[in-house]
């Protein structure tokens, strides 16, 4: 194990662009930042309350959510849904979830999936032509009697949701919970690798790794 980077400001949700450059929500710092090949630091948004989590989309824009901090002044941005366009713009383009968390894209990119940790649900919004997000609904329930809601999540090519919630990774198909990945500790996040073929969890203290059948949707 090595460390890529010291100090990164409370880095988050984490991804990579098509030229293999890691994309971090800094949650500390308010901003979406990109590492160049060379090690340096490219801001790609700024002065945001707590950016959590991202994904890179096929036409080069990035969706990203951002989280008012508990202590945020009444003049903080709320919490919100972004796009940073491929021309740099950033802007709003949901603002209707109560806390939004983790965000994942369809295996078409048609549909960007957003944890709603508040409500515990996750929301499915279409992608129109101009990259914004139309006709949010309801596609996932995760209510439990336990604290914590939902928080990373990722698909499959089959449509699959994998989302990380109480005691485990739970998964849904056509809004159905057809089962749980348990986990023996509360789990954030998750990600695929090995080709694709292996969901990553992260846990409060641990990396835990399951080989799955189904291959998970490539963003990057």
């Amino acid at each position: 194990v090595q460390t890529f980077r010291d100090n990164s400001n409370g880095a988050n949700g984490l991804t990579f662009d098509h030229q293999g450059r890691l994309l971090a929500c800094e949650g500390g710092a308010g901003r979406v930042t990109r590492t160049e090949k060379d090690g340096r630091i490219t801001v790609l948004a700024d002065k945001l309350n707590a950016p959590n989590d991202l994904v890179y989309c096929i036409d080069g824009s990035i969706y990203f959510t951002d989280l008012r901090r508990r202590d945020a002044p009444a003049s903080a941005p709320p919490n919100a849904v972004y796009q940073i366009t491929r021309q740099g713009e950033v802007r709003a383009v949901a603002s209707d979830l109560g806390r939004p968390n983790g965000v994942a894209l369809a295996a078409n990119q048609q549909t960007l999936f957003v944890a709603d940790s508040e409500r515990q649900n996750v929301r499915a919004y279409e992608i129109a032509p101009d990259g914004g997000l139309i006709r949010g609904r309801v596609v996932a329930d995760l209510k439990h009697s336990q604290p914590g809601g939902p928080d990373g999540l990722k698909t499959d090519e089959k449509g699959s949701l994998y989302v990380t919630g109480h005691g485990g990774v739970w998964v849904f198909n056509d809004g159905r919970h057809i089962g749980t990945i348990e986990t023996p500790e509360k789990p954030a996040n998750c990600a695929w690798g090995d080709n694709y073929r292996t969901l990553y969890i992260t846990a409060r203290t641990s990396l835990y790794k399951i080989r799955l059948r189904a291959t998970g949707t490539r963003t990057f």
